[in-house]
């Protein structure tokens, strides 16, 4: 899964990408170096990040998706919260919603995807990006996310949604420290016995430089190792911003394993 943010405060790539016209050619770069998914997204989900408007949204990931789902048979999925957004998405070509806020109790984004049949990547996060980081706690951080989506899959199911629909991301660095994140990537054969996809993201992400000291531009080693830890785990989608290199090093590591 590529990473397209078309944002102007992303943590890895905020503003690189902000014109539909960037934004679709990064697109299809990633789908030539092996992305089987573009990711679009309008909106930082980073620690700390201050939520945007809908109409905001809209404006910056509809026209993106209109004009690459012209020049691609790449599934394409759309990164928000938002179920007004991802409605205008799946009606622009998505056929995918990546959705951080899984952790709501308000279910118009599930009736969504169950009138749609579109597929759902579910994520497990505490409170929403701007709190997450502040002080996260848990009981037991595998057993705590795993017990969180059985949870979501009864509310899914109960709302028309088919678990075929369904991957499920434990959401490295959405309200975890380095101790859960490392817990979650050592367990994370746990939750691939729930019979449903899971969906690592890893790349870049603060983790790695907590542990290696290296700055945003500096992790593509750790981003690496850490993706192939959860293909090994069982991992079936890979969401990264370095494609070419991610694909490179999961050929590698499935030929020797």
């Amino acid at each position: 899964m590529g990473v397209v943010n078309v944002t102007p405060d992303s943590f890895s790539d905020g503003g690189y990408y902000e014109t539909t016209e960037s934004a679709v050619s990064h697109a299809l770069q990633l789908e030539s170096q092996g992305a089987a998914i573009l990711d679009i997204g309008g909106e930082s989900t980073r620690p700390g990040a201050k939520p945007v408007s809908e109409e905001e949204e809209l404006k910056r990931v509809v026209p993106v998706i209109e004009k690459l789902a012209g020049q691609t048979e790449t599934a394409i999925s759309i990164d928000t919260q938002k179920p007004g957004v991802a409605r205008a998405a799946l009606s622009a070509g998505a056929i995918i919603i990546n959705d951080i806020a899984a952790n709501r109790e308000e279910e118009t984004m599930w009736q969504l995807a169950a009138e749609t049949n579109s597929g759902y990547l579910a994520t497990h996060m505490l409170g929403n990006p701007k709190t997450m980081q502040t002080n996260p706690k848990y009981d037991d951080v595998l057993k705590d996310v795993e017990t969180f989506f059985y949870s979501r899959m009864e509310k899914w199911t109960d709302w028309g949604m088919s678990l075929e629909q369904v991957v499920l991301d434990p959401g490295i660095g959405f309200g975890k420290t380095l101790e859960h994140n490392l817990t979650l990537l050592k367990g994370l054969e746990q939750l691939t016995k729930m019979e449903r996809p899971i969906a690592v993201g890893t790349s870049r992400k603060s983790f790695i430089g907590d542990l290696t000291e290296a700055v945003v531009d500096d992790r593509l080693p750790g981003s690496l190792a850490s993706a192939c830890r959860a293909v090994q785990a069982g991992g079936a989608i890979i969401r990264a911003h370095d494609v070419r290199e991610t694909v490179q090093a999961l050929q590698v590591w499935t030929a020797i394993n």
